[in-house]
């Protein structure tokens, strides 16, 4: 490819920033989204710019066409068919799965069409998924040869374990509906309804303190492995680091004296 060709490709992510909430479009429409390995990076590039971004409290991660994501891009990987190719995507997937949970600012998946493979570990991994009515999900790698081990990982921890795993050997589409019930989904709406669903979750987000949280999301991946002891006593010790900030003072005062708080982030 040429530079002139390189300058006239579309951009792989887009990014629309407004009140506080920054929104990344997977822009692959053509090829439903999947993971490439430019797309990862991309998406890796822009968590990281966000995550020491103050103006942004919350982010939105949705599909440009006609789908959320289709999974990692099968095309492209069996084109470089060797060991090391493979370690490179499955790495580089990983990180961008440990870079949304350690995120300090929340996300929410807005899916709609399909998600599937690694595109429904996508939606596992996110902190919230808000999905249209006639979205569909699956984790279909048991049918061509190949286990979704990695999207086992976050499906493993969203839903029930006979749930993950009837999608895991079955590897067939579950509705919208289905996975509210399971717990892959928050919230499944009329698919004209879905952008305002999303806004008002990330609107409601953006409004509270970016500090309590960003200690409360890692408090919350942190505890979710642990013993119950060992999570109660963690948890309280986070609270009590919570308890000494700023914003956690402006918020009980604010409570008290029936008024809207100020957030300083401290």
């Amino acid at each position: 490819m040429t530079a002139t060709d390189q300058a006239a490709a579309p951009l792989l992510l887009l990014r629309e920033d407004r009140d506080g909430i920054a929104t990344l479009t997977m822009n692959r429409p053509q090829a439903r989204n999947a993971l490439s390995m430019g797309l990862m990076t991309a998406l890796l590039d822009a968590l990281d710019a966000i995550r020491t971004d103050a103006s942004v409290r919350a982010v939105v991660l949705a599909g440009a066409g006609p789908a959320f994501c289709a999974g990692h891009d099968l095309k492209e990987m069996r084109a470089s068919p060797a060991q090391e190719a493979y370690e490179a995507v499955f790495t580089t997937c990983s990180r961008l799965m440990m870079a949304i949970t350690t995120l300090p600012q929340p996300v929410i998946a807005r899916v709609h069409g399909i998600a599937t493979a690694a595109g429904c570990q996508l939606v596992a991994t996110c902190d919230l998924a808000y999905g249209a009515a006639d979205a569909r999900f699956a984790t279909p790698g048991v049918n061509i040869g190949l286990f979704c081990s990695t999207p086992m990982v976050a499906l493993s921890r969203a839903v029930g374990r006979k749930a993950a795993m009837e999608m895991l050997l079955l590897g067939e589409m579950i509705p919208a509906d289905e996975a509210v019930r399971i717990g892959l989904l928050n919230r499944a709406v009329a698919p004209a309804e879905l952008d305002a669903a999303v806004a008002a979750a990330a609107g409601r987000i953006a409004a509270k303190s970016p500090l309590t949280l960003a200690i409360g999301k890692e408090a919350f991946y942190r505890q979710i492995d642990m013993g119950l002891e060992d999570a109660y006593a963690y948890a309280a010790a986070v609270m009590t680091r919570n308890m000494m900030t700023e914003d956690a003072a402006e918020g009980i005062d604010a409570f008290l004296g029936k008024r809207h708080p100020v957030w300083c982030g401290r």
